[in-house]
């Protein structure tokens, strides 16, 4: 990744596999061992962050963009694309700014080369995605899975297990 200014870090699985919920754990714990975590997440559907009726929405649907939104808490900046195409992630990495950051994390982009856990369910009856991708570092499951040696195994149901893999290998990202 050219535009890798932090460590970062994926998160890849089947849709419904649980990314969002394991990261929702995980955030919170690297925060309280002091990591400023930033988080870069893929989506295959249209999304809107604003909406009909508000004063942003309108503004972007009249044509602006970007549209920058801001408040003493936040700010938000939508951005049309002119020509709809699959995101990469290098080129996401170059817009998000990095400077406060220790780490990134990346739900999805599983196509993508870069240091990445795998979260498998063996119940969901999906392949595992370790056998096609030489970037998945862990694998990270609810039950036992046949995987090669190099792969750490995880429990998916210990987060704070996986913060401490994520720690013990953090500067080996950097």
């Amino acid at each position: 990744m050219q535009h890798a200014q932090k460590p970062i870090l994926g998160f890849a699985a089947a849709s419904g596999t649980g990314k969002t919920t394991l990261l929702e754990q995980l955030i919170p714990l690297l925060k309280q061992h002091g990591l400023r975590v930033g988080l870069i997440k893929h989506s295959h559907h249209s999304f809107d962050i604003d909406h009909p009726g508000k004063d942003s929405y309108r503004l972007r649907m009249a044509g602006a963009s970007p549209v920058m939104m801001v408040s003493k808490y936040r700010y938000a900046i939508i951005n049309e694309f002119e020509t709809p195409e699959e995101p990469s992630l290098d080129r996401q990495l170059k817009i998000l700014d990095q400077s406060g950051l220790d780490l990134i994390l990346v739900e999805g982009f599983k196509a993508e080369k870069f240091p990445k856990i795998e979260l498998h369910r063996p119940s969901l009856q999906r392949p595992p995605l370790f056998p096609d991708d030489p970037n998945i570092i862990a694998i990270a499951s609810d039950s036992p899975v046949e995987a090669p040696e190099h792969l750490v195994k995880l429990d998916l149901n210990r987060p704070d297990l996986i913060v401490r893999f994520i720690l013990e290998h953090y500067l080996e990202f950097k």
